[in-house]
Parts: structure tokens; C-alpha cells; sequence
């Protein structure tokens, strides 16, 4: 699940993430309640919207490399 979001397009990664994050919301107020199966889901689905935060982060800073005229690096 860590690697599966690297071949998203910058669109599909948003996308992802406003799914996760609507999914935490639930989750957090299921918590509160008490009605929770897997308590640990709600630190995986952060993990998720992290990762997901620093591949849209990446994303955004080629294209800004790209609009300026600088070539991105390759690793």
C-alpha cells in the first residue's frame, strides 16, 4: 500500500486524499462514540494522507521548476 500511489496522476493523488481525509473524519467521530473495530485503521489512514501529502508536495515543485524554466533533478 506504501508504493501504490506513485504511478497516480496529480489529480488522482488530490482526489485520494480528500477520500482519506473524509474517511479519518468518520472514523474520529466513530472513535468518540465507541463503535470502532480496528482502533489502529485511524493511524494507518494518517500515515496514508501524509504520504499522500508529500507526493502532491513533489508534484507541485516540478511544476513550479518546469513553469521557471529549470530542469527538474533526477534521482
Amino acid at each position: 500500500m506504501k508504493n501504490s500511489f506513485k504511478n497516480l496522476t496529480f489529480i488522482e493523488l488530490k482526489a485520494k486524499r480528500e477520500e482519506l481525509c473524509r474517511k479519518h473524519m468518520d472514523l474520529r467521530f466513530q472513535m468518540v462514540i465507541g463503535h470502532v473495530e480496528n482502533p489502529l485503521q485511524k493511524r494507518e489512514i494518517r500515515r496514508q494522507i501524509a504520504r499522500l501529502n508529500t507526493l502532491i508536495h513533489q508534484q507541485e515543485m516540478v511544476q513550479k521548476k518546469e513553469s521557471a524554466g529549470l530542469e527538474p533533478k533526477k534521482a
